[in-house]
């Protein structure tokens, strides 16, 4: 931030708390808790309550499905590794993951499961890390035998059924055929899930407790972790998936007896952290610092400036634009102005308010964070609504566009 500069300016803060409560006032978002922060300043807004219905109102410490917004910060357990060498990125995996040795490749993304080419190459640490390793959920191929296949064995989170536990996920992962050769275009979510089963085969240890050994207990992250402890769960709000006809609140998820009441028998980087505004702060503020808290260094400044910047050539980033732009409700905000880091969006040319270099991600379930480095800014905005209809999409937009214009130089 530029010497001199005030953070934001009074008025500002409070257009952004009167556009967050309008949105409450409406009826369609229950109750959020959004986080601000630039500079040395840090602003928290905890509006409205945690069921549809009323109860116990928002707090600060209330605690959140991260759904996709678990991307950037999962992936930070890998970075570790990388600055360890412990993993190289132009390395295959197949040592750590020998399902995917010898992978073969569809024809084409409509092929029959069996019209098959082998791969040019094994599958790499870096197609990995960088969702390139050659399948992932393609919502443009819909339909198709893999898409059907991916979801039929179970390997995507959100479905009826809980994923399995890692080398059962593993197994069925790897009897599939790859959908494009491995490093030839961008696909979402299987790499970050991947990524999880990686860490956890090279480290000798749970994807969790490498990520707080390393990650979370070093950035004081204590309430984050793939399942809310007995102790904590009133602290978890009701989740919603309002019907997409007439927007009545259908419960997605309860808190007791829901899905992260309990350890989960897979630990998905991909989606499946649960978090405050003040843990996430931590991590995104340690970004933005160049992989240092509180004196602490986390990650190197190389690993970050690799998470942080866009690893996507031309033609990776087709299948990225595609996605950004074709999918209603999920085509808007921060995330789909550009590229690909690590785990993460990053911001390559300028559409609205926010400047290029920004990044961050959102989740289904609510949520949004990013942080930007031109302004030295941090933005967290977490609801309990899932993205069925255009509400979670509206308030998301309206936090974005009400933070940038509070900024005061």
């Amino acid at each position: 931030m530029a010497p001199g500069s005030s953070g934001f300016s009074k008025a500002g803060l409070g257009r952004l708390s009167d556009v967050l409560n309008r949105h409450v006032d409406s009826g369609r978002i229950p109750g959020l808790v959004a986080l601000v922060s630039r500079g040395d300043e840090t602003h928290v807004e905890t509006i409205g309550t945690m069921r549809h219905d009323g109860g116990a109102p928002m707090r600060r410490d209330t605690i959140f499905r991260m759904a996709s917004t678990s991307k950037p910060v999962t992936m930070a357990a890998a970075m570790v590794l990388l600055d360890e060498c412990r993993l190289r990125l132009d390395e295959p995996v197949e040592p750590w993951l020998p399902e995917l040795a010898d992978p073969r490749v569809l024809t084409r993304i409509d092929a029959a499961l069996d019209d098959t080419v082998p791969a040019r190459r094994p599958i790499t640490v870096r197609d990995v890390l960088t969702s390139t390793f050659g399948l992932g959920m393609d919502m443009t191929s819909l339909g198709t035998p893999i898409m059907g296949a991916i979801f039929e064995q179970g390997l995507t989170p959100n479905l009826p059924e809980p994923m399995p536990e890692p080398d059962e996920w593993m197994r069925r992962l790897g009897t599939l055929p790859l959908m494009h050769q491995p490093g030839a275009r961008w696909q979402y979510q299987l790499s970050n899930d991947l990524v999880g089963v990686l860490v956890a085969r090279v480290t000798g240890q749970s994807f969790e407790t490498f990520l707080r050994e390393r990650v979370f207990g070093p950035l004081g992250m204590t309430d984050t972790g793939f399942h809310v402890p007995a102790e904590k769960i009133d602290r978890l709000p009701t989740l919603y998936a309002p019907d997409p006809r007439t927007g009545e609140f259908h419960v997605w998820d309860e808190s007791a007896g829901g899905r992260w009441s309990q350890p989960p028998a897979f630990q998905g980087g991909g989606g499946g952290l649960v978090s405050t505004v003040d843990d996430y702060h931590a991590y995104f503020r340690m970004l933005l610092n160049h992989g240092v808290h509180d004196g602490e260094r986390i990650l190197s400044r190389p690993a970050v400036e690799l998470m942080t910047t866009n690893r996507l050539d031309p033609e990776q980033q087709a299948a990225r634009h595609a996605m950004a732009v074709d999918n209603v409700h999920i085509s808007f905000g921060q995330g789909q102005q550009g590229g690909w880091g690590l785990g993460m969006a990053v911001r390559t040319y300028r559409s609205d308010y926010a400047p290029i270099g920004q990044f961050g991600w959102d989740g289904g379930s609510g949520t949004a964070t990013y942080a930007d480095p031109v302004n030295q800014l941090t933005g967290i905005l977490l609801t309990q609504v899932g993205a069925s209809t255009p509400d979670q999409a509206r308030v998301i937009q309206d936090f974005w566009t009400t933070l940038y214009q509070a900024i005061d130089d």
